[in-house]
């Protein structure tokens, strides 16, 4: 394994080196999407984060158990106690389908989207609907302790009793507990039905014509909506686990209600480490699908509208990839801002490394390499960006270290630097390297040189191009090498000539 990992730990909100609970090996619980409509662009940057996380994990030795949900039942509108409908019940509802159509169309439509991005599938993806028996266990659990009660059918936490024995509530989103225990909503349901307004329902009795609805010893009724990760992330992870991940909007009352549930079934913590991605905003703003009434369109848009360019915002499509590219250029706990900008800035970006990727494999071992200043500088970026993955999964740095070496790479290239000046060893980890971060970590795959072939069938096809150029050129048949100068520029492919030939590049 690499140096040691230090992570910023929400719960203690300090940077602290990585000591997993079982050496060698990594148990991480990600909370997955409410699939009762299609994946939300930042879910996607969240989950790509996720995935670096993951993946860097992995390649650092670890062997790594990542359990990422799905919930199929017990979100509620609003992320209120009762009185409200589940997400996905309204769905079926309103649509006049059954409640599973909605969970398998959506479910299928996000695994779609992570293929999409290339993110990896997780070791295991429980379903909440598959994990009823272990919730209710759980909520035995929690009422044996005495940090629960009924009430009509209806299971509730009783926060007030258990901040009196636990000082842990409220300590993940930094809340004063006089606060979270005075928060309270208008227009909450049968709020007399609660001990306190701060107390959450575990298991809800079912209306009548509530579509999900399973039996308990309480009433017929459903999970509370916090209740399921508890349930799930201890059952393929254990009581306690390592590392606890999630979007930053879940902290409270999610993340915060997990805790005081795993407390109160079994007296301890379900994390050692709890890490947050932020959100993406897109021109500064938050994300909304409220129309502005100024511009007269919604500050939101979809991965799919990213894809197609089918929206104001933005100017051109762009490929799944340099979005991925996009997400790797901001740190997962600062917010990233989405603009039109920012993108076509990240296309160049994606295409500046890929090409320096190609340039590199091209590039053969000097018989006469030697140690040089150059030498050590090559290694030194290597190990820096290492340093900087191991620094809270740092991937900007770490990117800004690969283009320090795309600069070196052309370099030697054409012939500013020498390959004289670096070892054959040098040269072969810098290509070992330098592919492993952009394929194995960063999670991205080469879409330069490709519009529907592969980068052999392409370099070919390009290299007979170039041949007939230079010929045309050569007979000073301007008009054809005209026309395939305009015919590249129009597709975006620019020809560099120099001292070893014309080589291409796709802009």
């Amino acid at each position: 394994m690499t140096n040691t990992i230090h992570l910023h730990n929400s719960l203690t909100r300090k940077k602290e080196a990585f000591t997993p609970i079982n050496e060698g090996r990594v148990g991480m619980y990600v909370c997955g999407p409410t699939v009762y409509s299609d994946v939300h662009l930042g879910n996607c940057r969240t989950f790509v984060n996720f995935d670096i996380i993951y993946r860097y994990l992995m390649y650092s030795g670890y062997k790594v158990r990542y359990v990422r949900n799905i919930t199929d039942v017990g979100h509620l509108e609003g992320d209120t106690d009762i009185g409200a409908e589940d997400k996905i019940s309204k769905k079926a509802r309103l649509e006049q389908i059954e409640p599973m159509e909605v969970v398998q169309h959506y479910t299928g439509g996000f695994h779609d989207m992570m293929r999409i991005f290339n993110t990896l599938s997780p070791s295991i993806e429980p379903r909440a609907t598959g994990h009823i028996i272990e919730q209710i266990e759980m909520v035995q659990q929690i009422l044996d302790n005495g940090l629960a009660y009924v009430k009509n059918g209806s299971v509730y936490f009783d926060t007030l009793k258990f901040a009196k024995t636990n000082d842990s509530y409220g300590k993940l989103s930094g809340r004063i507990i006089d606060d979270l225990l005075s928060e309270t909503r208008d227009d909450l349901k049968n709020q007399s039905e609660k001990n306190h307004p701060s107390d959450f329902a575990i298991w809800i009795k079912a209306d009548p014509s509530h579509l999900m609805r399973w039996d308990s010893p309480w009433s017929v009724g459903f999970p509370g909506w916090h209740l399921e990760c508890s349930a799930m992330s201890t059952k393929y992870l254990g009581k306690t686990f390592d590392i606890h991940g999630g979007g930053n909007d879940l902290k409270f009352p999610h993340h915060e209600n997990e805790i005081a549930q795993n407390e109160g079934a079994c007296g301890c913590s379900p994390a050692n480490y709890w890490l947050h991605a932020n959100m993406l905003l897109m021109n500064g703003k938050k994300m909304s699908k409220s129309i502005d009434p100024e511009t007269g369109v919604s500050n939101s848009i979809t991965p799919n509208e990213l894809f197609t360019g089918d929206s104001p915002h933005i100017s051109k499509g762009f490929s799944p990839m340099v979005i991925r590219f996009f997400m790797c250029q901001s740190h997962y706990r600062s917010t990233l801002d989405l603009t039109d900008e920012a993108l076509l800035a990240a296309e160049k970006g994606y295409r500046r490394l890929m090409e320096g990727f190609k340039t590199l494999q091209a590039l053969e071992a000097s018989a006469k390499g030697a140690a040089s200043d150059l030498d050590k500088e090559l290694n030194s970026l290597m190990d820096a960006a290492f340093t900087d993955m191991n620094d809270d999964f740092n991937s900007p740095k770490a990117l800004a270290r690969l283009f320090e070496l795309v600069t070196k790479i052309n370099g030697l290239k054409e012939g500013h630097l020498s390959l004289n000046d670096v070892t054959p060893d040098t040269l072969t980890r810098l290509k070992q390297v330098f592919h492993d971060f952009i394929f194995e970590i960063f999670g991205l795959t080469n879409e330069t040189s490709a519009v529907g072939g592969d980068d052999g069938a392409m370099d070919g096809l390009m290299q007979l191009i170039i041949d007939i150029r230079q010929s045309s050129r050569k007979n000073k048949d301007w008009a054809t090498s005209d026309k395939i100068r305009d015919t590249l520029k129009e597709l975006k492919i620019v020809l560099k000539d120099g001292k070893d030939g014309t080589s291409w590049v796709k802009e």
